[in-house]
Parts: structure tokens; C-alpha cells; sequence
């Protein structure tokens, strides 16, 4: 996200996305869970206060007002405040940790099982069950099928997997890869799988990539760093589409579009057109903090191997529009119909009929992103002449689809209000006028996009069909899909075609020419997320004790909370919505305190084990909000940290721009029984927060972009005395960079160790420099050791001290592991794939768990 936005976004979104709006509907006010109400309430704000979004169009770093830009912006400055880092930095770091040795043990799976979001045991007030998506998993942002029942799908930050039954028993393919970062799959006419790296939603928690790699006999092999295309030029870069024309692959990057030779693999890409050269990396400006913005290329388009390039920013750039190449240069062209202006075009995915007679787009809109409470989206287009120079006829607008059999029908929240984020399109390869869109939700036309309908409406929370009965998976309504939508692709097996859509949950399936009940919506959709592909996206676990065994809790992107009990053989979903910081009662599992997000805690003593009676009798909910006053006044991060007591499970703390304190647990009933134990200052919020034996620890930034960085710890004690800040140097020793993490020796709390992120390997690649990871106090703060030592130069998320004095250190590429009295670092055991660990904690039997954003949960016995 733009680094500059920082103040003016906060202050769009405390506006306009307090959390409050989650408890704006007590129970039995409202028969629909809380994440559903807070939608709405967050639609009826952003209609209501549209000088808000007026307000950032007119400063020159204007930027959208939505949760996820918040949750992209603030996942960014974890990675990226306040330097520059030379693109490949992730890869230097990643072969560094392919040199190290590794410790013994094995990593085990605890998610490799199906996810089931609409589980009927856990529809509790704050739960999204029977909302219709079924089995879920994490984000996928790529897809490819062939005719023979093979699907290739890619995901988020979990790498490529293959089925051979057109969709589930999946395999993964590409863990031998040094980034697990989806852009695109394609499958060229020889039957080669394309994975270019580097997931381009700008979104929050997508990460850059290695480049564009080939598998020649994708049915029966796996990709190797050997597959790559090219050498290092697409290294640290995003890539959004691949797309054949001719004997010539095209690579849409953020940093321009490039071309390489389809026949032959070697050499360099070449590139083609940047916007702005000057911005790239080794240019004259690159060290502009806006420089990552400044030449995205989007899609392309071609006509008789004319090639149009759809380039621009989504939040708008002087240099957005479309190009075309005139005597051996780009230059702006204007395609007649569809709207070509710098205020027009934002994120743009084009499609083609497969007999060259339709061409398909949509447009984001800069200006209705930056202006429009309703949507960002200016349209859905169709050219008729099969031209993509035109000309161009509007075939459905947001009101249009809305009024499709939506789910996004009020003010405020419409379809296409995250364009920017969610994108796809497809047209059936036997019929040039059947074609599927993708933005929140799933429309379709069959003719020509003249009419659409949704047959995969965002929820069913909507539809006088819903019902939280919990014999019914969603009432009298069909199964949907997820919501967000992100890639597409059409298959065949055994003579039937099928579309395959990937989403925040994962892949769901219909026929071709599928069937729909009176509304629009299929009623034929099945998921495809049957638990062999984990790549669930969690920043989150704990466990406590449980019926002879573990309950294992965690948050996750998009997905709620997933809660595993011994015994299970599906998981169920607890909590709803995005699921943040989690701790559980290690006593007893089913004492689960949650983060819905923004610091709104929601706390369970029985798992939120609910059959819905709430709904009809308030008092019959078992999931109480309990978050404390920064929730309300939004002066906390979109992915806030809470933290117990290791040796005192009474014990909280809790991070906003005030330190908060529970001292009576899972207990609490109300937000008014935190106490505030310090403030942090004005503008400034809560990055980690960890507490042993009555002394506290909190580091914060503020501001956390580019812009004036500032980071500090603050340390104090329970009963509300000696709180201070420390003084820190801003290089040596805890450099000046995101404070992401804390844990503390339960022997003596003044021995403290601390996690600093680092350099980005995101699509902003950048700001945030230097070497120097984890660092050592025994004296509370007052002086610190760096103890990095050999460890690779990358982002380190969470420390954890093992039994005996040894550590675990989570980062972006993997887990390490520094023995008692040691000072070298190994790699954590054997069988963790290679994606980013963003919270490790310890279960009541002394084993590492770690949560990763794109792989799942694992557990280890150091």
C-alpha cells in the first residue's frame, strides 16, 4: 500500500469502519451473526459519510477507505518502514537458509483436514456458519484446467497444487520453489504449466515473487528452481496475467510488462514498456517512496497480434490508461467505448472468446474508488466486433448487478466495491456470449452480457430462503461460494465441462451450463476444498486441554477462527468474519479469547458451541464482546495483539494506543473491565504486547509508514507503576523497524527477547532495511544484544524460548532454531513448507506450534 496514507486513511476509517458497528445490533435484534450486521453497518457509514472518501480523493495520496486497504497498509509497514532494500533481497535470504543445517525433528500437520465453515455445532452469535460457503481454505489466486479432469490451482502463499478429478484429492507441485506467492497458472497449447510468482491483489498479506517458472508435464511432475524462465529480471516483482500471443509470452509486472520467447526458454525477459522508468529499481527515482506504484501493468489485450497493455494503479496515476505500440513506441491510446481516461482506468482484466468474435473487460474506476461510497467499479464491457480497439458497449454497471440477484444491495457496499482487490473473467470456450465475472461475488451472463444474473451470491444471510436451523447447512438456500473472487478457469472430464472459481475460501465448481433456482443463484456448486490442500491463511494459535487431548484455535485472513477438538475429523468455525490475535486457556480449550479485528475481543467459555437459540432468546449466546475502549475509538491496529500470562491465565494484555489489562480472564463479560495500564501517545499503536510475573512489555509505531517512522517499547507493571519508555538507539542495536514480537522468561521477566521485522519481499519491495532480527535484554530493556548471528535477512515475526533456554524464531521463509548456550542458528526440523510463520506459540505439552499465513498450522517437539 502507498506508504504516505497512513494519516489519512486512519482518520477515513476510523469514520468510517468503527468497530463498534459489531455489537450495533444486540442479539435477537438481529437474527444474523455479528460479522454480517457489521457489513451492514459498515455500508450504512461509508453511504452516510461520503465526504470522507471525498476528502482523500482530493489530497494527492488519496487512497480507499475499505478494511482490507487498512489491513494491506499496516501488514506493508510491518515489512517495509522506514528504508529501501534492493529487489531480490527475499531470494539472497532464502538460498542463505537453504545453507543452514537443521535440527532434528519433523514438523506434523494439525490442519490437514476439511474446514467446514458452516459447521452446525458452532453457530454462536459472532459465527458466519450457515452463511453457504461450506469447506474452505486459505486464498486462491490462480487457476488452470485441461480436458481431461486435471485442475491446477495456485494459491495466495501456499504454492501450486494439482487434482486429477477436476478439483480435490490435491497434490502440491511447486514446494520445491523458493516463493509460494500466486500471480497467474496458464496452460499453454502444448500443455506446459505457466506459474508466474508474486500474488498482484495489493491487497494485504500478498507477497512478490521469484519469476515465471514451467513445468513441461505438469500431470505428472513437479516444478524445480530449474523450471524458471529467464534469469533474475522478474525476481521481487508481482505478476498479475500471463497471457500467449503469437510464439511471445507477456508478463504484466509492477514493474512494467516484459516479453519472452515461448520456443525457447533461455535468455532474459525482455522488457517491453514502464510507464515510468525512472522508478525502477536502480532508476534516478527509485527511492521515491511511490515508486513501487508507478509502473503497474495490468493485463494485455491483442488484435491480430496488435497488443494493447492496460497499465495504472488503482487508487490512479497520471501515467494510467491504455498503450499501444506506434513507430517503435508505446503511447496512450483511447479504445472507443471503453472508458480510457487517467480517472477511468484502475485495475483492468480483459477476456476473449475463443472464436475471436467477443472481447470481455472490466474496469476498475480510480475516481469511483476515491469518490464513491457505493463501488469502485465502472463497468462490465463487451466488444462485438471481437476487437479490443472497439467498439466497446457497457453491458452491466454496479446498480445493474446489483440488481441481479446480489447479495450487495445497500448503500455503501455494492458490487464491485473491492474491484481493486477482487477480479476475474472468463468466457465459455464453446460459446462466445456465455461469460462468468468475478468481483465479491460470481455473475454470469449467456448472452453476450446484455443480462446477468449471480449464481454465487457473497452470503445467503440475505435471502428470505436463510435460516440458522442447524439440520440445514444454510436454511432453504443452496450452497454458494466464498466470498472475493480472484481466478477462473474452464475444464473438462469424461466429456463434461465445469467452471472452477478461486476465492478468499478456496475452489468451488458448477457444470458449464449449470442450474439455477428462480433468484439466479446455482444450485449446483460444490467445494472443492476437501481438507488435501491446506493453505489456510492464519496470523494466529493456542491450544489449551480437551477431553483428553488439545482444542487448537487460530485466526485467519478472511476465514473467522477454526477450532480443531480432539476427536474431530472437520474442523469447525467458531468465530466469524477475519480472525485476528487468539490466546486460549491452556487449563482448558474451550476458554477462547478472539479478535474479530481492530482489538474486538470476543471471548467464549465453551468453545461458542451454539445450535443459534440465541437468535430467539439473547440470553442463550455464548460469545460476549469484551473489547476494550480502543476498539471503540478505532485507535488500534486492523490485526491487534492480545497476549496472557504464561504462568496465569487470569492475566491479559491487550494493545491499542493504551496498554489494557483483564485480571480476571476468561471471566470478563464486559469491555469495562479492562484497565488501562498506560498510553502509548497520540498516534501511536500497538505492535506486540507480553506480560510474565507483573512486568509488561509493548512495543508500538507511530507514525508506522515511511513518512517519519517512529518505533518504541514501553515497558511497566501490572498494578499500573513504572511505566516508561525505553530509549532506544536507532542503529546497532534495535534498529529503527516494526517491533513484531516479544517473549519473556518465566524465571526472571526482566530477560526479555524481541523480533524485528525487516525487509519486504511484498510487492511494495522495500522500505525497511538491515540485518539484525532478534535481539536480547536482561535488564527489562535497558540494554540489548543483537543475537541474529548468522541468521538469514529476513523479516522475523515471533520469538519463542524453548524448554532448557533454546529458541524458535518465526519469520517470512521459515522457522529457526538456536540451542541452549548456542550462538548459531539452524533450520527448525524437516517438513515445513517454505511460506511465512507468523505466531509461534507452546501447547500444554511443551510442543511448537506455528501459525502460517498460507500453509497452515504445524506442530514440532524441539
Amino acid at each position: 500500500m502507498r506508504p504516505r496514507l497512513v494519516a489519512v486513511a486512519a482518520t477515513a476509517i476510523a469514520l468510517l469502519v468503527s468497530p463498534a458497528a459489531a455489537s450495533a445490533s444486540a442479539p435477537g435484534q438481529d437474527g444474523r451473526p455479528v460479522p454480517y450486521r457489521h457489513l451492514k453497518e459498515l455500508a450504512a457509514q461509508r453511504a452516510a459519510h461520503p465526504s470522507a472518501l471525498k476528502a482523500l480523493a482530493e489530497d494527492d495520496e488519496g487512497e480507499d477507505p475499505d478494511e482490507i486497504a487498512e489491513q494491506a497498509e499496516q501488514w506493508a509497514e510491518a515489512r517495509s518502514a522506514p528504508g529501501i532494500v534492493a529487489p531480490g533481497a527475499y531470494s539472497a535470504a532464502w538460498a542463505q537458509q537453504q545453507s543452514l543445517s537443521h535440527s532434528p525433528g519433523r514438523w506434523s500437520s494439525l490442519t490437514n483436514l476439511p474446514y467446514n465453515s458452516d459447521d452446525p455445532r458452532y453457530r454462536d452469535v459472532n459465527s458466519n456458519s450457515s452463511g453457504g460457503a461450506g469447506l474452505v481454505t486459505g486464498r486462491v489466486t490462480g487457476l488452470a484446467a485441461d480436458n481431461d479432469g486435471y485442475v491446477y490451482a495456485g494459491a495466495a502463499n501456499g504454492g501450486v497444487w494439482r487434482s486429477s478429478r477436476g478439483g480435490g484429492h490435491w497434490q502440491p507441485i511447486s514446494d520445491r520453489l523458493p516463493s509460494p506467492s500466486t500471480g497467474d497458472l496458464r496452460l499453454d497449447t502444448r500443455g506446459r504449466l505457466w506459474y508466474a510468482t508474486g500474488e498482484a491483489n495489493t491487497s494485504a498479506t500478498s507477497f512478490v515473487g521469484t519469476g515465471v517458472y514451467v513445468l513441461a508435464h505438469p500431470r505428472n511432475g513437479t516444478f524445480s528452481p530449474g523450471d524458471r524462465v529467464g534469469g533474475t529480471e522478474l525476481e521481487s516483482t508481482i505478476i498479475r496475467k500471463l497471457r500467449f500471443i503469437g510464439d511471445t509470452v507477456w508478463a504484466a509486472t509492477n514493474h512494467g510488462a516484459y516479453t519472452h520467447s515461448l520456443s525457447n526458454l533461455h535468455g532474459p525477459w525482455k522488457l517491453e514498456f514502464a510507464p515510468n522508468p525512472a522508478f525502477l529499481p536502480g532508476g534516478a527515482s527509485a527511492a521515491d517512496p511511490n515508486a513501487p506504484y508507478k509502473n503497474i501493468v495490468n493485463d494485455f489485450a491483442s488484435d491480430r497480434g496488435r497488443v494493447i497493455i492496460a497499465a495504472g494503479w488503482r487508487s490512479g496515476d497520471t501515467y494510467n490508461g491504455f498503450y499501444v505500440k506506434n513507430a517503435g513506441s508505446w503511447q496512450p491510446t483511447t479504445l472507443a467505448g471503453l472508458p480510457s481516461t487517467a480517472g477511468d482506468v484502475g485495475l483492468v482484466t480483459f477476456a476473449a472468446a475463443a472464436d475471436g468474435s467477443r472481447y470481455y473487460a472490466i474496469e476498475q474506476s480510480p475516481t469511483q474508488l476515491a469518490t464513491n461510497p457505493d463501488s469502485a467499479l465502472q463497468g462490465i464491457y463487451v466488444s462485438r466486433s471481437g476487437s479490443p480497439f472497439g467498439p466497446w458497449t457497457l453491458g452491466a454497471d454496479y446498480r445493474e448487478l446489483a440488481e441481479s440477484g446480489s447479495a450487495l444491495t445497500d448503500p455503501g457496499y455494492m458490487p464491485g466495491i473491492q474491484a481493486w482487490y477482487n477480479q476475474f473473467l472468463q468466457v465459455d470456450p464453446g460459446n462466445r456470449d456465455h461469460v462468468w465475472a468475478g468481483l465479491e461475488e460470481v455473475f454470469e451472463s449467456t448472452d453476450g452480457a446484455n443480462s446477468w444474473t449471480t449464481p454465487g451470491p457473497y452470503w445467503n444471510f440475505d435471502f428470505p430462503c436463510w435460516s440458522i436451523d442447524p439440520s440445514k447447512q444454510t436454511g432453504d438456500c443452496h450452497q454458494t461460494v466464498h466470498a472475493d473472487q480472484h481466478s477462473v478457469a474452464v475444464g473438462r472430464d469424461h466429456g463434461k465441462s465445469y467452471v472452477v472459481v478461486g476465492d478468499d475460501g478456496g475452489m468451488y465448481r458448477r457444470p458449464v451450463r449449470g442450474h439455477a433456482d428462480a433468484d439466479g443463484h446455482a444450485t449446483d456448486w460444490s467445494s472443492l476444498n476437501d481438507g488435501t490442500m491446506d493453505v489456510l491463511q492464519y496470523y494466529s494459535v493456542d491450544a489449551g486441554r480437551d477431553r483428553h487431548g488439545l482444542a487448537i484455535s487460530g485466526g485467519l485472513q478472511d476465514n473467522g477462527q477454526s477450532i480443531l477438538r480432539p476427536g474431530d475429523r472437520t474442523m469447525g468455525s467458531n468465530f466469524g468474519g477475519d480472525g485476528g490475535d487468539t490466546i486460549v486457556d491452556p487449563a482448558n480449550g474451550c476458554n477462547i479469547a478472539e479478535e474479530y479485528v481492530y482489538l474486538d475481543i470476543w471471548v467464549t467459555n465453551n468453545c461458542a458451541v451454539n445450535d443459534g437459540s440465541w437468535v430467539t432468546n439473547p440470553a442463550l449466546a455464548t460469545s460476549y464482546e469484551v473489547a476494550p475502549p480502543d476498539a471503540e475509538t478505532g485507535a488500534a491496529r486492523f490485526i491487534a495483539p492480545i497476549n496472557q500470562d504464561q504462568a496465569n491465565s487470569r492475566t491479559w494484555v491487550a494493545g491499542g494506543q493504551h496498554v489494557w489489562l483483564n485480571k480476571v480472564g476468561y471471566a470478563i463479560r464486559d469491555g469495562e473491565q479492562w484497565v488501562n495500564l498506560a498510553d502509548l501517545g497520540d498516534g501511536h499503536v500497538a505492535t506486540a504486547v507480553a506480560t510474565s510475573g507483573g512486568l509488561v512489555y509493548a512495543g508500538w509505531c507511530g507514525p508506522c509508514n515511511n513518512q517519519g517512522f517512529t518505533r518504541g517499547i514501553a515497558v511497566g507493571r501490572t498494578d499500573g507503576t513504572g511505566w516508561h519508555q525505553l530509549t532506544l538507539p536507532v542503529d546497532g542495536t534495535v534498529p529503527n523497524r516494526y517491533v513484531s514480537g516479544f517473549d519473556i522468561d518465566r524465571a526472571d521477566p526482566r530477560h526479555v527477547f524481541v523480533a524485528i521485522n525487516g525487509f519486504s519481499r511484498k510487492w511494495t519491495e522495500g522500505p525497511g532495511a538491515g540485518v539484525g532480527h532478534l535481539f536480547e535484554s536482561r535488564d527489562a530493556g535497558e540494554h540489548w544484544t543483537d543475537i541474529s548471528g548468522n541468521l538469514p535477512d529476513v523479516p522475523a515475526n515471533s520469538v519463542k524460548i524453548l524448554s532448557h533456554g533454546a529458541l524458535a524464531l518465526g519469520t517470512d521463509t521459515g522457522v529457526f532454531y538456536r540451542p541452549a548456550h548456542g550462538t548459531k542458528w539452524q533450520v527448525l526440523g524437516k517438513g515445513l513448507p517454505t511460506t511465512t510463520t507468523l505466531q509461534l506459540r507452546t501447547d500444554p505439552y511443551s510442543r511448537l506450534m506455528a501459525a502460517t499465513h498460507g500453509r497452515g498450522q504445524w506442530v514440532i517437539k524441539p
